[in-house]
């Protein structure tokens, strides 16, 4: 089962994420911001998704993304927002996302997406 990390802080959608992906295979980790983020990826290298939120207290999506790349993560990252400016969507191709998603999105959108980064050969994560 591949593990998934969603980072955003409005609860519901974390539930509402974490339902879908669970019922189509996936096992699915939320938490509230970038922060938390760190926390679990620094404890558990198998995640290899991050589903993230780009608008966020204590730490954005943008952030969150900057950062791990900064720690040479290869993380596969699905940014999604319900407003994404023109430089806000070239920053996270710059630093890598895999997917831009806007909300509301269909969740067939994202699971496609999540069949295509999972179906890719396996990435190895530096501890």
């Amino acid at each position: 089962m591949d593990k998934v990390l969603i980072v955003d802080d409005d609860r519901e959608s974390r539930e509402l994420l974490c339902e879908v992906l669970e019922l189509s295979g996936y096992a699915p980790y939320a938490v509230a911001n970038g922060r938390e983020a760190h926390e679990v990826l620094n404890h558990d290298v198998e995640y290899r998704i991050v589903i993230t939120d780009l608008r966020m207290p204590l730490e954005s999506g943008l952030e969150l993304l900057r950062n791990l790349r900064g720690q040479n993560s290869r993380h596969e990252i699905i940014l999604m927002s319900s407003f994404m400016t023109d430089p806000e969507k070239k920053a996270a191709k710059v630093l890598g996302a895999h997917t831009l998603l806007e909300k509301p999105f269909q969740f067939t959108e994202l699971l496609q997406t999540m069949a295509r980064l999972t179906t890719q050969k396996s990435i190895s994560i530096p501890s």
